[in-house]
C-alpha cells in the first residue's frame, strides 16, 4: 500500500480510531494484523517470505539468550545471520552474481549451466532484513532482551509505518513501545499529522515533478549534454531526497499520531559542508547500522592508518551493493568511499590552503563553498546511482561540462531547458517548490517548523495547512508513484 494512494487515506485513519478505541491488551493484535494488510497490498504471497525470516530470528534470540557457552551464543547468531540473508540473497543478488558467473565463464568458453531465476524483489525486503539482524545482534551483545512473546516480535519486524522503507529501528528503541499504553493527545496527533502532510508534500509536488524531468533525460542520456544532464542530475539529488525523506516524514509522522517514537532519518543532509557530514544527515538509520554492525566490527578507527580507512572504503562498498543488485550501486558506493579517504589525504593541504588564502577570517564563506563542493560530489555521485547501466553512468560523467562554453548564448541555454521535459509552467512550479524546501529548512536550522507553527495565531496556522494542502491538489502529481526506496 502506498503512501500517496486513496487506500492508504482511508486506511490510515481507519487503523487509527480502531487503535485508540481498542483495549490495550489487544492492541498489537490490531497493529499486526493491520500491517499484513498493509504489506499484503503489493504481492500478498510475499508475506510468506517475511513470516520465513521473523520465525528464523525469534527462534534465534531465545536460543542466543538461553546459550550458557558463547561458542553456542555465536553458532546461533551465524545460523540466523546466513539464514536471513539467504533469503535477501535469493530474490535480490543470485540473478546479479549468476550473470556476472555466467560473463566469466563465456569470456573462457567454458560451460555455465545455471539459468537466470524468474522472481520478483519483494518490498521492502533489505529494510526489514536489517532490522530483523540488528534484534539478533543485539540479543547477542547483551543489550537487549530476548523478545517471548512473539506477536510483538512480528509487530517489531512488520510494524506498517516503517515496515517498507524504514526507519530502520533498533530493538532497544522499538519493542518496549508496543507494550506501553499510549492514548490520544491532540498536540502529539496534531504534530505527526503536519509531518505526514509535509512528507506528502515533498513526494507528489516536488519528488513526482522532478521525476519527470530526471526520467525523460536519464531513459535516453546520450541524446543530450552539458546544461540538460547537470539539471536532470541536480533535479534527481531533490527527487531522491523529496521521495526518501517524504516517506521517512509519513511514516514518523503515522507512528507518532499513535504514540510511537521513530528516529529521525533525515536532517537537511544538502546543508552539509563535507562528505562525512552528509552521511550523518542522509538516511541516518542505515548509516549508523552500517557503522555499528560493519564499520566497528571490521576495526573502525581503532587500527592503522591504511586499515582505518580500507574499513571505510568497505564498509561502503557493501553499503552500495545493498542498495542493489547492479554494479553500478557499486560504484556509487565505491565513489562516496573513495570522497571520505580523499578526505583524509588531503585535509591538511586543504586547511593550508584556507589559511594562505585567509578563508579563515571569512567562516561563513568557507562554509559556504564546503557546502557548494560536498553538493556537487554528492550529485555526481548520484549520477551512477541512478543510470541504468555503466556505460550511460560513463557517457554523463564525462558528457556534463560539454558545451558550457555556450552559457552565455540565450538560445542555447533555452534549448537546453526545453529538452527536461517540462512546460514553462510546469518548470516554474518546480523551482518554486524546491525554493519553498529550501526555505524550511533554513527556518528548520535555528527552530522546529511544527512548534514554531503551534505557537502562531489560529488564522496564521490555518493558512499554512491550507496553503499545504491547496498546494498537494492543484500542483501534486497524482499517479500512484511508487517511492524509490521501495525496490530496495
Amino acid at each position: 500500500m502506498l503512501f500517496n494512494s486513496f487506500e492508504f487515506a482511508v486506511f490510515f485513519p481507519l487503523i487509527t480510531l480502531l487503535y485508540f478505541l481498542s483495549p490495550h491488551k489487544l492492541r498489537w493484535m490490531l497493529l499486526l494484523g493491520a500491517s499484513c494488510i498493509f504489506y499484503m497490498a503489493f504481492i500478498p504471497v510475499y508475506i510468506l517470505i517475511l513470516a520465513v525470516t521473523i520465525v528464523i530470528d525469534y527462534i534465534a534470540g531465545i536460543k542466543i539468550e538461553n546459550a550458557e557457552k558463547i561458542q553456542k551464543k555465536k553458532l546461533y547468531l551465524i545460523v540466523s545471520i546466513v539464514s536471513t540473508c539467504l533469503v535477501l540473497f535469493i530474490f535480490k543478488y543470485f540473478n546479479f552474481f549468476n550473470n556476472n558467473f555466467a560473463s566469466i565463464a563465456n569470456f573462457f568458453h567454458w560451460n555455465y549451466p545455471i539459468e537466470m531465476v524468474n522472481i520478483i524483489l519483494p518490498i521492502g525486503l533489505s529494510f526489514h532484513t536489517f532490522q530483523s539482524l540488528s534484534y539478533v545482534i543485539e540479543v547477542y551483545r547483551g543489550n537487549q532482551k530476548a523478545e517471548r512473546h512473539f506477536g510483538i516480535y512480528s509487530l517489531y519486524v512488520m510494524f506498517y509505518p516503517q515496515l517498507v522503507a524504514g526507519p530502520i529501528e533498533r530493538p532497544q528503541n522499538l519493542l518496549h513501545q508496543f507494550r506501553e499504553e499510549y492514548f490520544f493527545e491532540y498536540q502529539r496527533a496534531a504534530d505527526g499529522m503536519k509531518l505526514m502532510a509535509w512528507g506528502l508534500f515533498k513526494k507528489v509536488v516536488i519528488a513526482d515533478r522532478l521525476a519527470i524531468v530526471v526520467n525523460h533525460v536519464y531513459s535516453a542520456p546520450t541524446e543530450y549534454a552539458g546544461l540538460t544532464l547537470i539539471v536532470a542530475t541536480i533535479f534527481f539529488a531533490f527527487q531522491i531526497y523529496c521521495d526518501f525523506s517524504g516517506y521517512s516524514d509519513i511514516a514518523i509522522g503515522a507512528a507518532q499520531v499513535m504514540g510511537f517514537s521513530l528516529m529521525d532519518n533525515f536532517k537537511r543532509p544538502y546543508h552539509a559542508a563535507s562528505i562525512s557530514e552528509f552521511w550523518k544527515r542522509w538516511h541516518i538509520s542505515l548509516s549508523t547500522w552500517f557503522r555499528d554492525y560493519v564499520y566497528i566490527p571490521l576495526g573502525g578507527n581503532r587500527v592503522s592508518k591504511w586499515k582505518w580507512q580500507m574499513n571505510l572504503f568497505l564498509t561502503f562498498l557493501i553499503s552500495g551493493l545493498w542498495h542493489g543488485a547492479n554494479w553500478t550501486y557499486v560504484l556509487w558506493g565505491a565513489l562516496n568511499g573513495f570522497y571520505l579517504i580523499f578526505a583524509l589525504w588531503t585535509q591538511d593541504l586543504r586547511n593550508n590552503l584556507a589559511t594562505r588564502l585567509r578563508l579563515t577570517n571569512y567562516p561563513v564563506l568557507r562554509k559556504g563553498w564546503a557546502i557548494l563542493v560536498t553538493f556537487s560530489l554528492v550529485c555526481f555521485a548520484w549520477i551512477f546511482f541512478r543510470a541504468r547501466t555503466l556505460d550511460d553512468a560513463w557517457y554523463m560523467a564525462t558528457h556534463l561540462l560539454s558545451g558550457l562554453g555556450n552559457l552565455g548564448d540565450f538560445s542555447y541555454v533555452k534549448e537546453s531547458i526545453s529538452d527536461l521535459g517540462l512546460s514553462k509552467e510546469e518548470l516554474f512550479i518546480a523551482i518554486a517548490s524546491l525554493c519553498l524546501l529550501e526555505f524550511v529548512h533554513l527556518i528548520q536550522r535555528h527552530a522546529n517548523m511544527r512548534h514554531l507553527l503551534s505557537e502562531k495565531p489560529v488564522w496564521y496556522r490555518w493558512s499554512v495547512y491550507y496553503a499545504i494542502g491547496l498546494s498537494m491538489l492543484f500542483f501534486g502529481v497524482f499517479g500512484k508513484n511508487q517511492f524509490i526506496y521501495f525496490q530496495f
